[in-house]
């Protein structure tokens, strides 16, 4: 378990009653910030420190990993922020009966501090960040301060992090939000000027790995590339550059695609795993690896699945920047 601090001076109130951190992924002009890296970070079951108005107002618990998903509707217009897409970490969230303010016990913390990417000044404010991680020893040291109230959560993290009940087809992460924006992707689809019918069903299949899409990947690909299962009917065509955040081009583009059996295609989508253009299978620290060997992740740390056509690495890189679980900064 590691620990984490967050500022929500502005978000507090969406993201703690929502039960989520949400950040873009990168600035404005598209360089990265450290802060919005260490969304990749988060693990599941990872302790949370809300910060707002100089004090700790919450904690809060990591039900999963981060994923990519558009900016959260109720930080402004309802629908204006489709195209903007960030990184969301789930949360349950205990506020405090009583919010500890840090700068009244700096005698205790500031030692504690990091000399680089802390969340606080030695004078106590908090510093000009939105996620970063606090050591181990300022976590606990926090813990103390705030009580009871940490301790007895802390005690329930098992519980928090335990899987949901659900039924046969019932996706227990499926959020709402994410449904809404892949309707809204549908209908721009469908409501494009510039496509014909035919062409309009291609993009929308490929959404699910078929048709057109699928035919072109297998052109590509002719066996998993971590399993090396080659028997289409238990082969995905997987995106690369994930369906939601790609053009109508790259949707249907064969090289953008990788024939991956049901677990390692579900590994990579979400982002634990990746590849170099050398073909080195990429392992993000987010999943123990011992839990990523029982889905079939090889146990050598420099395996090789071969190498990818120059097309395919284009699409590869984005995956390692905008995707894979491992931060770049």
């Amino acid at each position: 378990m590691r620990y984490w601090w967050v500022n929500q001076n502005q978000t507090f109130k969406h993201e703690v009653e929502g039960g989520y951190m949400w950040s873009p992924k990168t600035k404005a002009n598209g360089a990265l910030n450290h802060y919005y890296e260490t969304m990749r970070m988060v693990a599941r079951g990872d302790f949370i420190f809300s910060f707002k108005d100089r004090k700790i107002m919450a904690v809060g618990i990591a039900r999963r990993a981060a994923r990519t998903c558009p900016k959260p509707l109720e930080f402004g217009s309802a629908g204006a922020y489709w195209n903007e897409v960030g990184w969301r970490v789930e949360v349950t969230y205990r506020k405090l009966p009583h919010p500890i303010e840090p700068r009244a016990h700096m005698r205790v913390l500031g030692p504690l501090l990091p000399k680089k990417h802390a969340p606080l000044r030695l004078d106590g404010d908090g510093n000009q960040i939105y996620l970063t991680e606090v050591p181990k020893d300022l976590g606990q040291a926090l813990i103390d301060l705030i009580g009871v109230e940490a301790i007895a959560f802390l005690a329930e993290r098992a519980t928090i992090v335990a899987p949901p009940e659900r039924g046969p087809g019932d996706d227990a992460e499926d959020l709402p939000l994410i449904r809404e924006w892949e309707q809204h992707l549908i209908k721009e689809v469908e409501q494009d000027p510039t496509l014909i019918v035919t062409e309009k069903e291609q993009v929308i299949k490929s959404r699910r790995g078929q048709g057109l899409f699928r035919n072109r990947v297998a052109d590509y690909e002719k066996a998993c590339r971590v399993t090396r299962v080659d028997d289409f009917d238990h082969l995905i065509a997987s995106h690369i550059k994930p369906w939601k955040v790609a053009n109508n081009n790259e949707r249907i583009d064969g090289a953008n695609g990788l024939m991956l059996t049901p677990t390692i295609d579900h590994l990579f989508d979400e982002g634990y795993i990746s590849f170099r253009d050398n073909g080195n299978l990429l392992v993000s620290p987010v999943t123990p690896r011992p839990t990523l060997i029982k889905m079939g992740i090889p146990k050598s740390d420099d395996y090789n699945v071969g190498s990818f056509s120059q097309e395919q690495r284009h699409y590869l890189n984005y995956h390692r920047d905008m995707i894979f679980l491992q931060a770049r900064a």
